[in-house]
């Protein structure tokens, strides 16, 4: 670590031994007990990146083949790719938000992940069939990377034309049912349908772009290289647990718990779903829970390691036991959600609130870890929804 000798000295009554007179001696934190959690959330960054970038690329060929020869098999192994890239992406989503290279200031997260989007920006919607990038064709006569980047939010937040869930649109269509199920995209809008050589250079360069964006991230987090991991590793250990303790805080409070799932659930809203045209927002759910809590297990997979658990344990060992169950819970929770989540916000309203409240109550214990760690961490508000 930057400072060797540096320790952090937090008093404990839990923890702590009695001394000979009876008052309790100070626990200390010592370089040595954080260097290794400090390490190893290095490493799971590293390998979740990794897994995110492997399912991209196949993603990728399989989308490549549905271009080649578009039908409903090459369509479905696409879609199916899709799914599963998601699941791992999803468990990154705790190493933001106190700005890594995900999402510092030339960070590519909106570019990644952003949501919701517009799709008439994108494509042709029920009622517009002249609408979006694919059908603007004297606006836009080359559709490619650097256009796709340069368009991607301008002139309004859901003025989206990259990442994941402009794939999804671009895959899926819009879900105009009135029940459970996702968009029903036939694979002919690639074939006879108007524009149908445009939607597929869109779906291409949109694809290409999104493994860019995801393997400059990953390359950021690759060990024994002169990046950011090198100067986190080395960062002050108050510096480098309060960015760890916040990417959890701020995913599990003002992130996931209202903008991820009480506006849907408060405004009735299926487009405000995080996969809305997939209808795969329950499985994005889960997988942002267990980013939070592989973070502070420092659980990745199948690997276990050093984690945050490993330091509150020494410290105050019931308030890590009320985390950690806390955490299972919100999983648990959180899985045993409705698959359609548009009809658990109409029929299992309790369900979603359930995992809404789990969220909070362990973002506050969250901060409380922090208080504990003598570390501080900035949440942000979890504002009411209107």
């Amino acid at each position: 670590m930057k400072n060797a000798l540096t320790t952090l000295l937090i008093t404990s009554s839990l923890a702590a031994c009695v001394s000979c007179s009876g008052d309790p001696e100070p626990v200390e934190l010592t370089d040595a007990d954080i260097a290794p959690v400090v390490e190893r959330y290095a490493a799971l960054v590293d390998a979740n990146y990794t897994d995110s970038i492997t399912g991209a690329k196949d993603l990728q060929s399989k989308i490549d083949a549905f271009i080649a020869a578009p039908s409903a098999e090459t369509m479905k192994a696409a879609k199916d790719s899709w799914l599963a890239t998601r699941d791992v992406y999803g468990q990154t989503e705790g190493f933001r938000f106190y700005g890594g290279p995900i999402d510092d200031d030339d960070g590519p997260e909106g570019q990644i992940n952003a949501w919701p989007l517009d799709e008439n920006y994108i494509d042709y919607v029920d009622g517009n069939p002249d609408a979006g990038i694919v059908n603007m064709t004297t606006d836009f006569p080359t559709i490619d990377k650097a256009l796709l980047a340069s368009l991607n939010e301008k002139d309004g937040d859901a003025n989206i034309s990259t990442g994941y869930h402009a794939i999804e649109f671009l895959l899926w269509g819009q879900d105009l049912s009135d029940g459970p199920g996702a968009g029903q995209r036939d694979f002919t809008d690639y074939t006879d349908a108007a524009n149908a050589d445009r939607r597929k250079a869109y779906l291409k360069e949109v694809t290409a772009l999104l493994v860019e964006d995801l393997e400059g991230v990953g390359a950021e987090w690759k060990d024994g290289e002169d990046n950011y991991r090198k100067s986190f590793v080395a960062l002050d250990s108050k510096t480098a647990l309060s960015n760890m303790l916040s990417g959890m805080g701020n995913l599990s409070g003002a992130e996931l718990s209202r903008e991820r799932i009480e506006v849907s659930l408060v405004k009735v809203s299926k487009e405000d779903e995080h996969s809305c045209f997939s209808d795969n927002t329950k499985a994005d759910i889960v997988a942002n829970a267990l980013s939070v809590q592989n973070i502070y297990l420092g659980r990745y997979g199948g690997v276990d390691g050093a984690g945050i658990d490993d330091l509150v344990e020494k410290l105050d060992p019931e308030l890590n036991k009320k985390l950690t169950e806390q955490l299972e819970t919100t999983v648990s929770l959180a899985k045993a959600l409705p698959d359609t989540f548009d009809q658990a916000i109409l029929d299992n309203k309790d369900e979603v609130q359930a995992v809404i409240d789990a969220l909070r109550a362990q973002t506050a214990t969250i901060s409380d870890v922090a208080d504990t760690l003598d570390v501080t961490i900035n949440l942000d508000e979890i504002e009411p929804v209107e």
